[in-house]
């Protein structure tokens, strides 16, 4: 770890897109005690009105406050790309790890379904997904995680064969190991580097795609603050409103470009083969 802070201190993009994060995640976490007036609150006298100092975002056609809609928002995104990644980085963690290590039958088994599932655009199958469980924050949350299982897989499988033919696990399937103690002791210790940098690129299209959802209307529900919610809500106001748009689309934007900064300095960081000479 002492390692790993050293180098990132001395990668500039690292460290912006480490600070990016850093205060999207504070906003998120302290967004009711942020955000200047609920976000559900209407203020009847001040709809659709430009940014003031009364309203630094402007409001929208409810006359509700932007920029609280935006904090909270961020809460939701937050909490949707890291339960959704979590679910499926745990899946194909698993998946990953069986099928690289025992390859043979159950590795095609595995492998053919995620090409199954790769073979679907990742919105597109979101949206099959969501369509047939319903549109809710629960729903939304399990569509992405599905979505994101073949990546993962992907990965961790590559990952386990990689070092399955490490002298030390020969040594240890030699004497007599049991596959769990190989796997859980000897390889996934060896493949997390590999495994964090997919996790940190993945946040960032997790949180596009709830957007997207939310956008088509099969995401965040209203009355509920959702990025991509709020531009759907948007577009009919864009010409003459083009606040209402403008500044969940750079919430939206700002926060992809965070973890995507610092999802490539750390691929450079932890993987040798894409370090900078």
């Amino acid at each position: 770890m002492k390692e790993f802070f050293v180098k990132l201190s001395h990668d500039k993009v690292g460290i912006m897109g480490f600070t990016g994060i850093f205060l999207v995640v504070i906003i998120g976490l302290f967004s009711p005690w942020i955000a200047p007036y609920s976000p559900e609150k209407m203020f009847t006298s001040h709809v659709m009105e430009g940014p003031s100092s009364q309203f630094l975002f402007g409001t929208d056609e409810f006359g509700r406050d932007i920029l609280s809609r935006i904090i909270l928002g961020t809460q939701v995104s937050l909490k949707v790309g890291l339960i959704s990644v979590g679910i499926g980085a745990s899946m194909g963690l698993l998946f990953g790890l069986i099928s690289g290590y025992f390859q043979g039958k159950v590795d095609s088994i595995i492998m053919r379904v995620m090409d199954v599932l790769f073979a679907f655009p990742d919105i597109l199958l979101a949206l099959a997904i969501v369509a047939v469980l319903g549109p809710s924050l629960s729903n939304t949350m399990i569509a992405i995680g599905i979505v994101f299982t073949p990546v993962f897989t992907r990965t961790v499988r590559a990952a386990v064969i990689s070092v399955k033919e490490s002298e030390y696990i020969t040594s240890a399937v030699a004497i007599g190991v049991s596959p769990v103690k190989i796997i859980m002791k000897h390889i996934t210790p060896n493949i997390l580097a590999p495994f964090i940098v997919q996790i940190s690129l993945a946040l960032s299209g997790a949180i596009l795609t709830e957007a997207a959802l939310s956008f088509l209307g099969l995401g965040i529900q209203p009355p509920n603050p959702s990025w991509g919610g709020m531009l759907d809500a948007s577009r009919t106001y864009m010409e003459f409103a083009p606040w209402t748009i403008l500044f969940p689309a750079a919430a939206i934007v700002f926060t992809i470009f965070c973890f995507n900064l610092f999802g490539d300095s750390l691929r450079d960081i932890l993987d040798p083969k894409m370090r900078k000479s």
